[in-house]
């Protein structure tokens, strides 16, 4: 999330309606302020900051004020304990999400498997289709170091199939042929190098 927000974009991104406010009812000091700016983050980003520096920090004063707390209270929100755990839950329900699970991650490394990797090579582009069809199937996305490794397993699948998909249709004459110009590099694994260079990152 960008850092730098004129006035008017405050408003129109941070400012807490009248159902936000009814949420804050039972929270005080920093867990209602910490509440409320993860409300509006995930509102905004359909995800949850990774740390309090993802938060802008006009934002932090912006929605201290709407909740009467001190932004300094900020830095005192336990980003570990059982509020946070209760917080993030309630707001996902507030939007209809729900986390992620190794399952969800399963099926989008398939999809991305199938769909995608054929036809796209960069993974930082991919890693931002699996957030955009999170947000579409209204799931929590992984943390950033489990998409990497749900797109790394993605494109494994995707190569895998691929070599598979070229040895077979090649003769058995064919991949004899092959295997004779160089008996220590099989036919198989030379396919294999092929996919590696046609899928490595942009």
């Amino acid at each position: 999330m960008r850092q730098e927000w004129e006035p008017e974009d405050l408003i129109e991104v941070w400012t807490l309606l009248e159902e936000d406010q009814e949420r804050l009812r039972n929270k005080s000091g920093a867990n209602r302020l910490g509440f409320a700016l993860l409300l509006k983050f995930f509102e905004a980003e359909a995800r949850f900051p990774e740390d309090a520096g993802e938060i802008p920090v006009p934002a932090v004063s912006y929605v201290a004020q709407q909740v009467k707390v001190p932004g300094e209270e900020w830095a005192a929100y336990d980003w570990s304990g059982r509020a946070i755990k209760r917080h993030r839950m309630e707001i996902r329900g507030a939007f209809g999400f729900r986390e992620c699970t190794e399952e969800d991650q399963a099926q989008l490394a398939e999809w991305l498997a199938v769909e995608l990797c054929g036809v796209e090579l960069n993974r930082d582009r991919l890693a931002e289709a699996v957030v955009a069809r999170c947000r579409k199937d209204r799931l929590e996305p992984p943390a950033p170091g489990q998409i990497a490794r749900l797109v790394g397993k993605a494109v494994s699948t995707f190569e895998e199939r691929f070599c598979a998909a070229t040895v077979g249709r090649l003769s058995a004459a064919t991949r004899s042929r092959l295997d004779d110009l160089s008996p220590r590099t099989p036919v198989r694994t030379r396919t294999a190098r092929v996919a590696g260079a046609r899928s490595s990152p942009s």
